[in-house]
């Protein structure tokens, strides 16, 4: 089925808000823990240098988050193939659920910053199966690394004028999707400036705005739903 572009575009907006979540939270648990939640590439760098510089516990901590990561894809990636006409609205409460939890382990945990960097790196997994396209475009929603690499392309293709081999209409240009990627990385670089400059002041309340929103998007997925 062929999109139309407004479909395309609330696509697109879905996308901005929760790449700028997923900025916030990665940028959250860097200040507070010096480990990406969602960045598994930065996070594998950085385990790799201090590994090799024999610093095992902090290697240990950039290495924690990576296979929750890779548990909550899974995880998510289960509910999409779920069946369900609510699979987003459980995915995004699911994730909301995590950084509650993860706010209330700050202040009652011992060792809460093992548990939280395990909390968080789980619910960006998860995080990172809501949403992979905007039409026939794929998109990332914490690797932004593959979502500039496709900017770069798209313009690349658009300059030698080169035919969308997959174009949803004639509104869908590689000028667009271009714009729309872009997008998504400055989500992703606004949510992580706010986090930087909210987390030094609140704590782990800084995770406050973020689980609201998710809980606000899970609620206006289950009124969609229920008047189509």
């Amino acid at each position: 089925m062929v999109r139309s572009e407004d479909s395309v575009g609330a696509q697109g907006a879905r996308a901005a808000v929760l790449a700028l979540i997923a900025g916030y939270v990665d940028s959250y648990a860097f200040v507070n823990y010096k480990v990406y939640a969602s960045f598994m590439s930065g996070n594998t760098t950085q385990a790799g240098v201090q590994a090799g510089q024999e610093k095992l516990v902090q290697a240990g901590h950039n290495i924690l988050p990576i296979p929750l990561f890779v548990v909550g894809v899974v995880v998510g990636t289960l509910l999409v193939h779920s069946g369900s006409r609510r699979q987003l609205s459980w995915l995004f409460s699911l994730v909301a659920a995590l950084l509650a939890v993860a706010t209330v382990a700050d202040h009652l945990i011992p060792l809460a910053d093992w548990f939280s960097i395990m909390i968080l790196g789980l619910a960006m997994g998860i995080l990172n199966t809501t949403i992979t396209h905007m039409g026939g475009q794929s998109v990332s929603l914490g690797f932004v690394t593959g979502d500039l690499n496709k900017v770069g392309e798209h313009l690349a293709l658009a300059v030698k004028r080169v035919p969308l081999s997959n174009a949803q209409g004639a509104w869908d240009t590689h000028g667009l999707r271009a714009a729309m990627l872009a997008g998504v990385w400055s989500a992703f670089f606004v949510g992580a400036m706010l986090a930087g400059a909210a987390t030094p002041r609140f704590a782990a309340w800084a995770l406050l705005p973020p689980t609201l929103t998710l809980l606000a998007l899970a609620a206006l997925n289950r009124a969609t739903n229920s008047i189509t």
